[in-house]
């Protein structure tokens, strides 16, 4: 039986290759992965061209899936060190990459990343449209905006990020508004330009059909991109985001009777009180669409620490039902982050998307805990390094400060709780002196 998209073979009763991967990952029955594609509330991104994929699934029931973002710009054009960023996530094991390039030979870039990647691949089209087209952003047609999105598709990409949600409507309310930051998506802002220079509707919204006959045809997952999201925490759950999200829930709809694959895209920053409520709204007025979000950033306050306040408003998020976390590094709102960032904010994400998969109770969870924990227990220093998210830097920190009894630590040495504990029930000599 031929089908066109995963959730085309789902409600047609055919298990894909790719399910039986993501079921065997998740150690989930492949029929009951088979029926959350089917209703929309798991994705598999796998675009048929996308040949090197190690397919991943996102959505209800599943482990928490990281994004990490990479990309080159026009101060920082490297096409090499972005390369060798991709192979360091790829290495630490993140399931997806967005290329978020802007400049220069971003599809040399896009071709070169898509084929040695077993990570799902995104990327945002709109991102892409002035450097590829070469024309100023008030002289693309809507015709060639759909164009740069088929472009990406046939390159091979398994989602793509279209801010669909940002209408006239909306655009002309944002002039006025009392927000604090605005517009903070880079393709919102780019498509809030376009619209007041022409004077015209969204043409990612006014063009959706030929959005999703790209998808169709390629099994690309649409990540319908949030461009009202909250860029600070004054900005948070106000009327402009909900009246997006509740589009987004319209054109989830529309994508669905086309077979088309959906995730949403949310905030932001976000006080953390606020976290909850957002995860119930996303999946009421979205239908139970996968949610994906951007930290949240629970407060401003911290540049060169966002990856921190990320991972703790990620957490929270992922605990409620957030089903994938972008990372965000310490060099948010600063800088293109470096390769050390990127180490950092696809551990701070991973530590985020782990903890919010205890919350939610996925099976398995816990067991890698309970393994650190009776590693610990036994003072078993190699078995802690082995189970360790970032082993290297465990290793390294014991190595920095040796102790003088090597069932301890440098912190209280002979005094050690787990040391102590252990003789006692072992009958052994304590021995504190």
């Amino acid at each position: 039986m031929n089908y066109t998209t995963q959730m085309d073979a789902a409600r047609k009763g055919i298990i894909t290759t790719q399910m039986e991967i993501v079921a065997a990952k998740e150690n989930m029955d492949v029929e009951l992965l088979r029926e959350r594609i089917a209703d929309g509330s798991v994705v598999i991104p796998a675009n048929k061209k996308h040949t090197s994929l190690s397919p991943e699934g996102i959505g209800l029931g599943l482990k928490t899936k990281i994004n990490v973002n990479l990309g080159i710009s026009r101060d920082c054009c490297d096409i090499d060190l972005e390369l060798e960023k991709v192979r360091t996530a790829i290495d630490m094991k993140a399931e997806a990459i967005m290329d978020l390039s802007n400049y220069g030979k971003t599809r040399e870039f896009r071709e070169k990343l898509v084929e040695m990647s077993p990570a799902m691949i995104g990327s945002v089209p709109m991102y892409d449209a002035v450097g590829y087209l070469e024309k100023e952003l008030k002289d693309i047609s809507e015709e060639e905006f759909i164009r740069v999105v088929r472009q990406h598709a046939i390159d091979g990409v398994d989602f793509v990020t279209v801010h669909c949600g940002l209408v006239k409507r909306i655009a002309d309310k944002i002039k006025n508004n009392q927000r604090l930051t605005h517009i903070v998506s880079r393709g919102g802002s780019l498509l809030f330009a376009w619209m007041e220079l022409n004077n015209k509707e969204n043409p990612m919204f006014t063009y959706f059909d030929q959005i999703l006959d790209i998808c169709e045809e390629f099994d690309v997952t649409l990540s319908l991109g949030d461009a009202c999201r909250p860029g600070s925490i004054h900005d948070a759950t106000d009327n402009i985001q909900i009246e997006e999200l509740m589009i987004l829930g319209e054109l989830t709809k529309r994508a669905w009777e086309r077979n088309v694959q959906v995730m949403i895209e949310g905030p932001g920053h976000m006080a953390i009180n606020e976290i909850e409520a957002n995860v119930v709204l996303e999946k009421k007025l979205c239908h139970n669409a996968p949610f994906y979000v951007l930290g949240p950033l629970v407060t401003d306050i911290a540049p060169g620490y966002d990856h921190i306040t990320s991972a703790i408003g990620g957490a929270l998020a992922a605990s409620k039902g957030v089903d994938f976390l972008c990372y965000v590094t310490p060099a948010e709102h600063l800088r293109l982050p470096n390769l050390e960032d990127m180490k950092e904010g696809i551990i701070a994400a991973k530590i985020a998307a782990h903890a919010g998969d205890i919350g939610k109770n996925i099976p398995g969870a816990r067991d890698w805990d309970n393994a650190m924990s009776k590693a610990r227990a036994a003072l078993d220093w190699e078995t802690q390094f082995e189970l360790a998210l970032d082993s290297e830097k465990a290793r390294r920190y014991r190595a920095e400060s040796t102790p003088e009894h090597q069932d301890s630590c440098t912190m209280c040495g002979k005094m050690c709780s787990m040391r102590t504990v252990k003789k006692v029930i072992n009958n052994e000599d304590i021995n504190l002196i």
